[in-house]
C-alpha cells in the first residue's frame, strides 16, 4: 500500500482552481442518452473511476461509446440490451443505476464490484424492482452484490425507504419514462439527499421527460422516452469543497472557475457553510471564491442534503476556534466507508476530539492539540481528500492508500501540490 505524507503549506493561498465536472450530473446525463434513441453529446465528463466504469458498463449493453477528451459521444439505441456481466467497481452511484437499467431489457444481465461495494446495501433497490415484477436473483447475499436482474418491470408503482440513499430513488425515476404508466414512487420515510433528487428531474428534463413531481411523500414521474441532446456538466460542487476549504483552514483566499449562481447541486452550498463559520463568499455567473476572515468559528448544521461534504466540514471544523456539530447523517455510514466512525476514529489518531452520535459528530477542537499521525482513507476518496485539506495545515499526516482519490478526482493531489506555488 503506498502513502502520502503531507507539508504544511507555508503561506496564504492565492489561487483559482478547476475541478472535474460533476460525476453526480454526468452519470445522470449518460444513463439518459444511452436510453435515448440517437446519438448524444456529453461535455465535460469527469475522468474519475466511478465515470469510468459506468461508459464501460454501457458499452457491454451495446451502447456505443466514443470518447474524445472530456467529450464523450452516446449512441443510444433503447432497451434492447443483451446479457452481460457489468463491474462497477467501489463507484455506489455507478452500480445502483446500472441495476435499475438492467430491468428494462429481457436478458439477464449481472451486477458486480470491489469487495467494499459488494457490502454495501443495495435491499430497497432490490425490494423495489422485485415490487415491479422484476427477476433479481442474488449471487450470495440478498440485498448485495453480485446480482443478476431480468426485466422488463411490469408495475407502475413502488414503495420504498427515503432515509438510506437518494441513489435509489435516482436509479428508479431514471428509468421510470421506460415503464408502461411511468411510475409512483411513495415514501416510507423522510428524503435524504433532496438536491440529488432533484439534481435528477433537471437532467431528466433536459432530455425530453420533464413533469417529474416531488414531494415530502410521493415522486410521480410520467411516462415517456428520452431524446439525444448536446450536454455539458458543470463542475463538481463536491469536488469544489476540498480547494475552498484550503482557504478557510490555512488562510488566504480560492476561487473555483465554472461554479456560480446557476449551478444545480446542492454541494454548491458548502462555500454558504464556511461563510457561516466566518469566511467570506463571493459569487459570480461562473465562479465562486472563498476567503478566510479573522477567525474560524464552529457551527450547528444539518448535512443530510449534502452528506458528502461531512468529511470535508470535520476537517474545517477541526481547525475552528469552537466546537461545531454535524447532525442528520446517520446513512453515510453505509458509504464507502462508515464515514461518521472510520472518520471520527482517523481524525483522533491526529488529535482532533471527535464524538459520534448516531446521526452525526461533535468535532471539539483544541488549540494546539492536533498532531502529525497515520490515517487510513478505507477505500473512500472523501477520506483521503478531507485530509489532504487538513495536511496543508500540519506536517507529517501520513495518509495511507493515497490514489483512492482517483474514484472521483485523479488529479487532486496534484492541484494541491499546486496550491503551493
Amino acid at each position: 500500500m503506498t502513502t502520502r505524507t503531507t507539508r504544511r503549506l507555508e503561506r496564504r493561498v492565492d489561487a483559482a482552481v478547476s475541478v472535474p465536472g460533476s460525476k453526480s450530473i454526468a452519470n445522470r446525463a449518460l444513463v439518459c442518452a444511452a436510453l435515448a434513441e440517437g446519438t448524444s453529446e456529453v461535455a465535460n465528463v469527469p475522468d474519475g473511476d466511478d465515470t469510468t466504469s459506468l461508459l464501460m458498463a454501457l458499452g457491454a449493453l451495446g451502447v456505443d461509446v466514443a470518447a474524445d477528451g472530456d467529450r464523450v459521444g452516446i449512441a443510444g439505441h433503447g432497451t434492447d440490451f443483451p446479457a452481460a456481466d457489468l463491474h462497477a467497481g467501489l463507484a455506489g452511484t455507478t452500480s445502483r443505476f446500472l441495476t435499475a437499467v438492467a430491468a428494462l431489457g429481457r436478458r439477464p444481465i449481472t451486477i458486480d464490484g470491489h469487495a467494499p461495494l459488494r457490502a454495501r446495501p443495495f435491499g430497497p433497490l432490490h425490494d423495489a424492482l422485485t415490487q415491479l415484477g422484476v427477476e433479481v436473483v442474488p449471487g450470495e447475499r440478498p440485498g448485495h452484490l453480485p446480482t443478476t436482474i431480468v426485466g422488463p418491470p411490469a408495475g407502475g408503482q413502488v414503495t420504498v425507504r427515503g432515509d438510506v440513499s437518494s441513489q435509489y430513488i435516482s436509479a428508479l425515476m431514471l428509468i421510470a419514462p421506460y415503464l408502461p404508466r411511468g411510475l409512483r414512487i411513495e415514501l416510507t420515510s423522510s428524503l435524504v439527499s433532496v438536491p440529488y433528487v432533484r439534481l435528477t428531474a433537471e437532467v431528466m428534463a433536459v432530455f425530453g421527460v420533464g413533469g417529474v413531481d416531488i414531494t415530502d411523500a410521493v415522486i410521480t414521474v410520467p411516462p415517456g422516452t428520452y431524446r439525444p441532446v448536446r450536454f455539458s456538466t458543470e463542475p463538481d460542487a463536491s469536488s469544489a469543497s476540498y480547494p475552498l476549504a484550503v482557504a478557510a483552514v490555512r488562510g488566504g483566499r480560492v476561487t473555483v472557475l465554472g461554479l456560480g449562481t446557476s449551478s444545480l447541486q446542492g454541494d454548491a452550498r458548502f462555500a454558504d457553510l464556511l461563510g457561516r463559520m466566518g469566511c467570506g463568499i463571493s459569487r459570480t455567473g461562473d465562479a465562486t471564491t472563498v476567503e478566510s476572515g479573522s477567525r474560524l468559528h464552529g457551527i450547528d448544521v444539518d448535512m443530510a442534503d449534502i452528506s458528502d461534504l461531512v468529511p470535508t466540514m470535520a476537517v474545517v471544523a477541526a481547525c475552528a476556534e469552537t466546537p461545531t456539530r454535524i447532525r442528520g447523517v446517520g446513512f453515510i455510514r453505509a458509504k464507502e466507508s462508515d464515514r461518521l466512525g472510520d472518520l471520527a476514529r482517523e481524525l483522533r489518531h491526529l488529535g482532533v476530539d471527535v464524538a459520534e452520535s448516531d446521526d452525526g459528530l461533535d468535532v471539539r477542537p483544541s488549540s494546539g492539540a492536533r498532531h502529525a499521525g497515520r490515517v487510513g482513507t478505507h477505500h473512500d476518496h472523501r477520506l483521503a481528500m478531507a485530509f489532504g485539506v487538513l495536511g496543508t495545515t500540519l506536517d507529517r499526516i501520513e495518509i495511507d492508500d493515497p490514489d483512492v482519490v482517483s474514484k472521483s478526482w485523479p488529479g487532486f493531489w496534484r492541484m494541491l501540490d499546486g496550491l503551493r506555488r
